[in-house]
């Protein structure tokens, strides 16, 4: 079984999820890997989990195992192998049931991203791709064409209902936003991790610009939705777990500062999820998969992308926004301190925010001079993030996690 970009584009449900943290992959699938299991042989006396590749080397940081036993119960047996060995896809779940000491049924899961699984020599029951077209040029050429804004395009390719369910994922982001800015004290685990986001919110200088608060309430806000998604809280994956606060930092601010409706902010969501569900077509929102890069890059992009919607700019400034926010996250690796979304997932949200900004003020500038297209980029990243070593995606085998891992060692000694 392989997996490669997928051939369409689905609808948006499956890009905004809303579901618990801290990561896509290895809590939202695995646990909806669990729940399908659990329905095919739930007169099972006994189950056995065992986690292999990416699953199996940050399961325990990003609360996998907690995962497996609130879903197929505690008795729950389950294995961590963390086997150097070559797999369809490196979020790997085998799933096992017994009854009276005897194995009645087994099934291996792949949890390939955004919280989406597939099920090994099964052919999955895929929702329809429904957007007709395939590339951002083919979508700009139709707009234009048609004089249809992006959100537009994607009202009249999903219907309106899609409207009703991004009111519920906004609603979701700003009360994960308000929520994170309320709560203090340490993350879970070994780290000690300590919540920021409602010191960042209260503090401010006495001769603080209006360059510098922005930069401060944007990061308070992103780093309130990333550690709600940290502490396993309830977040909407935008385009995954671990890349949940850039969008809800971005329109949550630019709400407050200019006092846009719900009603543009779900328009900007529209355009956001769309240049999301482009890149997750042509590449990969896996950072098992592809990296940080595909996770934390195309949360940036699709901000962008968003912020050009909110302020009515033309389709060819979404597309240099959308470009410039991914091209620069290019190469960015996925290597989780202890495999815990926190360092550096946290503070890269924030980071990540302020750049979408960055990247959307370009596109007002610099739109009628660029030299490179946004599918470019996105195959760019594709390709880049397979040429990876595997100890840079979602493993926690290299950069930053080995690095600290070793200097941790070296001060017990």
């Amino acid at each position: 079984m392989t997996f490669a970009a997928e051939t369409g584009m689905k609808t948006l449900r499956e890009l905004y999820r809303i579901g618990r943290g801290p990561s896509s992959s290895h809590t939202i699938g695995v646990q909806k890997a669990c729940e399908l299991f659990l329905s095919r042989f739930s007169g099972a006396d006994a189950y056995g989990a065992v986690l292999r590749g990416s699953l199996a080397c940050t399961g325990r940081g990003h609360g996998t195992d907690g995962i497996i036993r609130d879903t197929l119960g505690n008795s729950v047996r389950i294995e961590f192998d963390t086997a150097k060995e070559q797999l369809a896809h490196p979020n790997t779940l085998d799933l096992t049931a017994y009854k009276d000491g005897g194995e009645i049924g087994a099934n291996r899961f792949y949890s390939v991203g955004g919280g989406a699984i597939r099920i090994e020599g099964e052919a999955w029951a895929e929702s329809p791709d429904i957007y007709r077209h395939r590339n951002f040029e083919q979508v700009k050429s139709y707009c234009m064409k048609k004089d249809l804004r992006l959100c537009g395009y994607v009202t009249e390719t999903e219907g309106t209902e899609i409207t009703e369910y991004l009111c519920a994922v906004w609603r979701q982001m700003k009360a994960t936003v308000a929520e994170g800015l309320n709560r203090e004290g340490i993350l879970p685990g070994p780290l000690k991790v300590q919540r920021k986001a409602r010191y960042l919110y209260r503090q401010k200088h006495i001769d603080e610009s209006a360059e510098t608060r922005e930069n401060r309430m944007v990061c308070a806000y992103a780093f309130a939705a990333a550690e709600q998604n940290a502490d396993g809280g309830v977040v909407v994956t935008a385009p995954t777990c671990g890349a949940s606060g850039v969008i809800p930092a971005v329109l949550y601010y630019m709400q407050i500062k200019h006092g846009f409706a719900d009603a543009e902010i779900v328009k900007a969501l529209a355009t956001g999820g769309l240049i999301g569900n482009l890149i997750k077509a042509n590449a990969s929102i896996s950072g098992a998969e592809c990296g940080c890069q595909a996770e934390i890059g195309a949360a940036c992009s699709m901000a962008a992308a968003a912020l050009t919607e909110l302020f009515e700019m033309r389709i060819e400034q979404t597309e240099y926004a959308a470009e410039v926010a991914l091209e620069h996250h290019l190469g960015l690796t996925c290597d989780p301190i202890g495999g815990y979304v926190q360092i550096p997932c946290i503070e890269r949200n924030a980071v990540a925010a302020m750049r979408a900004i960055n990247a959307w003020n370009l596109s007002d500038f610099l739109t009628d001079t660029r030299k490179i297209s946004f599918d470019l980029v996105v195959e760019t990243m594709y390709r880049t993030g397979k040429d990876l070593p595997g100890r840079y995606r979602e493993t926690g085998r290299g950069g930053l996690a080995k690095l600290y891992k070793d200097y941790a060692k070296g001060k017990k000694k």
